[in-house]
């Protein structure tokens, strides 16, 4: 009887491991993805309007450039210094501060020929990504906006260097371009001089010189 137990058990062990060795392979559990790495020396940062510009410049008759900028902006941007691939700005520019040195020119410019001020009276500008990273000189990628009518526009941008202010804060300072055609945003006036070439040009240069304060 003890026999007949033994080689029951026997069998039973034998059809058991049988069957394991008849089950599909699995693969093991995949490894979780890597999160990704962010700096943690990311700050925010106000804008120092009293040490900021946003200024502009576009070819007169073909031959000189007008210049002005807008006195009434605010930005905010997000960066560490050591890693300018964090970098994220948003920016507003109030559009009826504009100022050419010249009244009657900056109605003209406030007027439904150019920004239409009172219809539109912000332009607004958001990073999307920045590339080209060289030391302190990156490209910032992002939307610009005037008359509710967005584009794609790079701007160059260089970091100035960083420091502390007389107030013990830290700042850190950006000097940034980039050229847009204006026609692309509904600026549409022109007209033609005797020669057949324009008034004003398309191409408006965009210069920003921008000072933040971490907070």
């Amino acid at each position: 009887m003890k026999q007949l137990f033994s080689l029951t058990a026997l069998a039973a062990v034998v059809l058991m491991v049988a069957g394991f060795a008849a089950q599909p392979a699995q693969d093991p559990p995949a490894s979780p993805a890597p999160a990704a790495t962010v700096s943690a020396d990311v700050s925010p940062y106000a804008l120092d309007k009293l040490h900021s510009q946003v200024m502009f410049k576009v070819r007169h008759l073909g031959i000189s450039n007008v210049t002005g900028e807008f006195d009434d902006f605010d930005a905010t941007m997000s960066l560490d210094p050591d890693d300018l691939s964090t970098f994220q700005a948003s920016a507003t520019v109030n559009v009826a501060s504009i100022d050419t040195g010249n009244d009657r020119r900056d109605g003209h410019l406030r007027s439904d020929d150019f920004f239409n001020a009172e219809g539109f009276p912000q332009m607004t500008f958001a990073s999307t990504g920045v590339t080209d990273v060289d030391g302190n000189m990156f490209k910032v990628n992002g939307d610009l906006t005037i008359r509710e009518t967005t584009q794609p526009v790079t701007f160059d941008v260089e970091l100035l260097g960083t420091a502390t202010g007389p107030d013990g804060t830290q700042r850190a300072a950006f000097t940034a371009e980039t050229t847009i055609n204006r026609l692309d945003y509904g600026l549409q006036w022109n007209e033609l001089t005797e020669a057949g070439g324009v008034i004003v040009s398309p191409e408006v240069t965009i210069i920003l010189e921008i000072q933040g304060i971490q907070q």
